[in-house]
């Protein structure tokens, strides 16, 4: 039977001890991943603060994992990853040689620049900016060779404003990479089956059926003969 005198405060502080952190509304969790010969240590912090930017997703895993298999070059290459979250895609393609500029909303850039600190040597050339699509995309040059996105196409409300900016960022001789999740609920078949081919040259690179990602090719189309 339970002392009739005994504290309850103290009592529930006996099985919740007050550790500091045990019950913190955000937490960091340091991952190591393998591409392409680098080891990439990549911090997430979780908590409601980054939502879903703070993770490593499966679309950039097998963005990653695709660019090692078909030894995508990157060397001397222009390059910019939009909705980086981490950062691991464009960390990764700095390492491979690229001149890279990782973007997200400003509340994720403390994230993605301590993993490009932990991941890129001094003088690579990986640099970490701010863009909010179909506000600022103008601020950005109009002619990088290669536009990459891991699961970045999932809000509906989003699409057009994804899609300008891709439009603008994207060179005339450029190629995008996008990697996603087909979310059906989230209309990520519907941007990719019908939105996105009216403007660009669109092919399925790779499937990956067991984690339902899809990883597309675009380039803008030829233009036509007068």
């Amino acid at each position: 039977m339970a002392d009739p005198r005994a504290d309850p405060e103290s009592e529930s502080e006996s099985v919740f001890p007050r550790e500091v952190g045990l019950f913190a509304d955000s937490y960091s969790e340091k991952s190591r991943f393998c591409f392409c010969g680098h080891v990439l240590s990549i911090t997430q912090n979780f908590g409601s603060r980054l939502g879903v930017a703070a993770c490593v997703w499966d679309a950039a895993l097998s963005l990653c994992n695709y660019f090692e298999s078909q030894n995508v070059d990157f060397r001397g290459k222009k390059v910019i990853e939009l909705g980086a979250g981490t950062g691991i895609v464009g960390i990764l393609a700095a390492l491979q040689g690229g001149d890279v500029t990782i973007t997200d909303l400003p509340l994720a850039l403390e994230q993605i620049r301590g993993n490009v600190r932990a991941n890129v040597p001094a003088g690579g050339r990986a640099q970490v900016r701010a863009l909010s699509w179909g506000i600022d995309q103008h601020v950005f040059p109009g002619d990088y060779d290669l536009v990459l996105g891991a699961d970045i196409v999932y809000l509906e409300p989003t699409f057009p404003l994804l899609l300008g900016t891709l439009q603008h960022l994207c060179g005339p001789h450029g190629t995008i990479y996008l990697a996603s999740k087909m979310r059906e609920e989230h209309g990520t078949e519907s941007f990719f089956q019908h939105l996105l081919p009216q403007h660009f040259q669109l092919e399925l690179a790779q499937r990956d059926e067991e984690e339902n990602v899809n990883i597309y090719r675009a380039r803008h189309r030829e233009p036509r003969p007068a």
